[in-house]
């Protein structure tokens, strides 16, 4: 039969042939790390059989998807099998992998706590070296049944239960055969390709996610082919803990969350200091690129979010409100806005518009509120109320490409000046469910894809994943320990100004409904600020320090000279505060540097005396005494440096 490789050319092997037959005709450096094939883009087992005329591409350990494999064979094989030896009266629910890592749901008579995690990882290195093979049966339904009831995995014969098949169930086994699990696949063909894991934690879990269920007990791990990537890993992970922002919001004095308002943030002071900062630095930008900043309703009756579609297709998400009308008797049902969008349609709406006027850019720090389930909510990362840097650009379908650059080149500003020099883009393409005429796609698509590779931007294009009314353009931040985030978007919308007839006057006359495009920089600033804090570990740049100077005394009897020093620096718009509390220097010191102050200025007499101040720097243990108005004239320096 024959065999096409990914890169087309053509191989020969007999009828019935593996994957791993494939490997070995190709050569044996390949069979000794193949672990898996793909056939027509679909993964099967490395001895599965070949049919013919197919592409067949081998998957290596080395490879994404090789440890990918590797972390699926891990926990559906190795760790179900130790929580098994350890605890014989347990029973399987699922086990599948997530992000560098995967998980196993289980029930036990016994609980199981991260004290456990340790007995549960030698366990699993002793069945690792035994270095069994891996074998697949297919069976029947009712085979794969008996199977399970004789071994009491109820969850199993649950899963069995609920599915259409009647054949083909993958049941996986190894050497001795005591140990089978329902899976499906691909594993490994042997425990010989397990490379270095480590077992992370233990938290509950309800069967199938429904809190009417069972609570299973789930236990994480992560997995790498070696032990440095492994280490690598565990130390991005105990840096990533070390700059989570909700434990440094809490020691900076930064918000907080609490239970009568879920998903909602209580700013304290100094977090909002940095609030203000940001939305005053994002507002100066917008003023000088052409935007008219307003500002919508955040309660709108539901009749509008009918006429946009997010009633249908939003409402789960929504929070509504029923008031009594006194004059109409009757109830008004309305709901906070989700988004801005339908709102900005508004006020394009009053007034005529003529092709002359276009593009108009609007700008809104809108506040939204949507709901998120309650599983989900991830401190600043993840809210229901929330205010986003939104802007709506109304323009022709010739603007559409002028107005890409334009908001690039913005955002790539702005991004600079928060300290992120480099962003990906992703080109999301027309889906398969979609409005509009091909044409107008292709206008679109272009226009965005010219934009980009006039600017000379790397790029990727993600086939399918456009919105259902246009394109869009993804902006993907890294941070700095290495992790992404999707900050900035850029949607080209043909649908929404036609729904809420939107118009402008074009040059013969007639009436055209204008492209709407949907843009932000930051997403929201909640999540942005979560995510800068994060990325300078509290350490902000000065300009945006919640607090940005303190003004120490070492003895009381400075105390007059240091006031005198603060309101110099409140004068020229410094986020001062002054601490003349009967303490050692050492001691404010030290605290306020855990509270990422950046700057510190020590005075003593001698600072009194030669009208000086000692200047102390977060990070630095060095000290240097400089002249107040030098001291002055430079902090004032770096605090304008971005407005």
């Amino acid at each position: 039969m024959k065999i096409t490789l990914p890169d087309n050319s053509l191989r020969e092997l007999p009828a019935g042939s593996s994957g791993y037959d494939l490997a070995k005709d190709i050569g044996p450096g390949l069979a000794k790390s193949a672990v898996a094939i793909s056939i027509d883009g679909v993964q099967k087992d490395l001895h599965d059989e070949i049919p013919g005329d197919a592409t067949v591409s081998i998957i290596t350990i080395n490879s994404d998807e090789g440890i990918e494999i590797m972390r699926h064979t891990l926990t559906a094989q190795v760790l179900a099998r130790a929580i098994k030896n350890l605890y014989p009266k347990s029973k399987l629910a699922i086990g599948p992998t997530i992000e560098n890592g995967f998980y196993y749901d289980v029930e036990t008579d016994d609980a199981i706590s991260v004290d456990d995690l340790e007995k549960i990882e030698a366990e699993m290195k002793k069945i690792i070296k035994s270095k069994s093979s891996i074998t697949k049966k297919l069976v029947d339904k009712s085979d794969a049944l008996k199977v399970f009831k004789s071994k009491k995995e109820t969850y199993k014969e649950i899963i069995i239960n609920e599915s259409d098949q009647k054949d083909n169930f993958q049941l996986y086994y190894q050497d001795n055969e005591e140990f089978v699990d329902l899976c499906r696949g691909p594993h490994l063909p042997s425990l010989n390709f397990i490379g270095s894991f480590k077992l992370t934690k233990v938290s509950g879990a309800y069967w199938k996610g429904d809190a009417k269920n069972n609570m299973l007990t789930r236990i994480y791990g992560t997995a790498w082919n070696n032990d440095k990537d492994l280490n690598n890993y565990l130390n991005s992970i105990e840096e990533a803990q070390k700059r989570d922002h909700r434990k440094l919001g809490k020691e900076m004095d930064l918000f907080h969350f609490q239970d009568e308002a879920p998903g909602m943030v209580f700013w304290h002071p100094y977090g909002w200091n940095i609030y203000k900062t940001l939305q005053n630095f994002i507002r100066n930008k917008l003023d000088k690129n052409g935007y008219q900043e307003i500002n919508t309703p955040q309660v709108v009756d539901r009749k509008l979010w009918e006429a946009s579609g997010h009633w249908d297709k939003y409402r789960e998400n929504m929070f509504i409100t029923e008031i009594d009308e006194e004059q109409a008797n009757e109830k008004r049902v309305n709901a906070l806005k989700p988004m801005n969008c339908p709102c900005h349609v508004q006020v394009y709406n009053q007034g005529l518009r003529s092709y002359k006027d276009l593009p108009i850019r609007y700008a809104e720090f809108g506040s939204c509120h949507r709901y998120e389930a309650s599983g989900t909510m991830h401190g600043l990362m993840r809210v229901r109320g929330f205010t986003q840097d939104d802007g709506h650009i109304f323009c022709t379908e010739d603007q559409i490409e002028s107005e890409t650059a334009l908001f690039i080149n913005l955002l790539s500003e702005i991004y600079s000046d928060l300290g992120f020099n480099e962003f990906d883009i992703k080109l999301s393409t027309r889906p398969e469910i979609r409005i509009g005429s091909d044409k107008i796609w292709d206008k679109a698509e272009s226009a965005l894809e010219n934009a980009i590779k006039k600017l000379n931007y790397p790029y990727k294009i993600d086939e399918g994943d456009g919105a259902f009314y246009g394109p869009k353009l993804d902006f993907v931040l890294t941070d700095a320990i290495g992790r992404e985030w999707q900050c900035g978007t850029f949607q080209a919308d043909f649908n929404l100004p036609d729904r809420l007839n939107a118009e402008y006057v074009g040059e013969k006359g007639d009436k055209h409904h204008p492209v709407m495009i949907h843009r932000a920089i930051l997403g929201s600033f909640e999540r942005f600020i979560g995510i800068l804090i994060e990325n300078y570990s509290g350490k902000m740049p000065f300009w945006l320090a919640p607090q940005q100077v303190v003004v120490a005394s070492i003895v009381s009897e400075v105390n007059d000279y240091a006031k005198e020093v603060q309101k110099l620096l409140i004068e020229k718009g410094i986020r001062s505060e002054i601490d003349l509390r009967n303490e050692k220097i050492s001691y404010k010191v030290r605290e306020h540097s855990s509270k990422k102050v950046p700057i510190i200025l020590a005075i003593g007499k001698n600072e009194k005396n030669d009208k000086t101040v000692s200047i102390r720097r977060i990070g630095s243990n060095d000290t240097e005494v400089v002249e107040l108005n030098k001291a002055l004239k430079t902090i004032i320096t770096e605090n304008s440096v971005k407005f």
